[in-house]
């Protein structure tokens, strides 16, 4: 695939004045975007890779995905603004998104092979690299929170199953009936891939159905410190007991001040198998790249050759925004103390 390196730079220098509309050119495979010459503060956030085709979008739908995904920037930035951790404001930011069922993660999260709704989820601190995380969680309303509560309340890093609904409800956090995830949208996507793909589980997308469903959040707060977070229902008809790369750190989030924040959408198995969050940062740290050049590296000619499909959210140490893919596009978004929020969805968007 082609490299398109898109840069969006915007004009501020002492004695010029910043202009209202961010300088923003068409995006490629990867996308970089300047937030600022000084931001106190960056958020970006995504929605998942794969997504619908254009002629399978509803302006309706178009409106709703950009609309929450600004929702979810506004929330991210209400915490950082205020001074709040970076911790706090991607819990908040993925909140928004596990809370609308447009999205595969909480109340939108996808059913497996039993027709039950489990979820992963994980974030990291890059000041100290402390994480916590959650996985095949059944009654957890927000699965980000019981991920920042194991990171925060616990000397773990990852609980499962019922352990990890039994730590969420003896933390005080909002717990749901199972049936409260079984959304007519997830129950017809599970049908029509079981009668697609009778006797399998987990293989090939139902037509109009976005490829990898999970949202996640990148963050620079006022102190400097890089969080990450990502939270996903993992696959329609996944096999039952199947964990992906979301709740694994280095594979589907990492954050490290001395390097970048990354949250990962796409087929975990490759996610995990070349620990592609870990990587994108470590070649940064380590082999001295620019954040875009080490996240097309991975995503894009390594991943993409090996037929992982997928995208990339990450953030520098100074603000700079990446996006990277090898889909026809990620729903996504940015925004700091200097910029407001930005949306995008298929590959080729200016973010808008």
């Amino acid at each position: 695939m082609t490299r398109l390196l898109i840069t969006a730079v915007l004009l501020a220098v002492a004695g010029v004045a910043k202009p209202t509309e961010p300088i923003l050119l068409p995006g490629g495979d990867t996308e970089t975007l300047d937030m600022g010459r000084t931001p106190e503060w960056v958020i970006a956030v995504h929605g998942g890779a794969g997504v619908r085709l254009r002629e399978e979008m509803t302006p309706e739908m178009e409106t709703d995905y950009r609309r929450t995904l600004t929702e979810a920037l506004r929330a991210g930035a209400a915490v950082l603004d205020a001074g709040g951790s970076g911790a706090a404001a991607v819990e908040a930011a993925l909140r928004v998104l596990e809370d609308a069922p447009i999205f595969n993660a909480g109340r939108g999260a996808a059913l497996d092979s039993t027709g039950m709704a489990r979820h992963d989820a994980s974030i990291m601190r890059g000041s100290d690299r402390d994480a916590g995380a959650i996985a095949g969680s059944s009654r957890i309303r927000n699965p980000i929170s019981a991920a920042r509560a194991v990171m925060e309340q616990t000397d773990n890093v990852l609980l499962d199953g019922e352990g990890a609904d039994w730590f969420a409800a003896e933390q005080g956090l909002e717990m749901a009936d199972p049936l409260y995830f079984q959304t007519p949208a997830r129950r017809q996507s599970l049908l029509e891939r079981r009668a697609a793909e009778p006797g399998t589980v987990a293989k090939a997308n139902v037509s109009g159905e976005a490829g990898f469903g999970t949202v996640g959040a990148v963050v620079l707060d006022r102190n400097g410190d890089l969080t990450a977070g990502t939270s996903t229902g993992g696959r329609t008809n996944k096999r039952f007991g199947r964990i992906g790369d979301s709740p694994i750190i280095g594979a589907g989030t990492y954050a490290a001040n001395e390097s970048c924040a990354v949250s990962a959408t796409g087929h975990g198995e490759f996610f995990m198998r070349w620990t592609v969050a870990r990587d994108v940062c470590a070649r940064v740290e380590l082999a001295g790249e620019s954040l875009s050049d080490a996240a097309h590296h991975v995503v894009v000619d390594t991943l993409g050759a090996v037929g992982g499909g997928g995208a990339i959210i990450a953030l520098s140490p100074d603000g700079e925004v990446v996006f990277s893919m090898n889909e026809n596009g990620m729903y996504r978004g940015a925004m700091s103390s200097d910029r407001e929020p930005l949306t995008g969805i298929w590959r080729e968007d200016a973010l808008e």
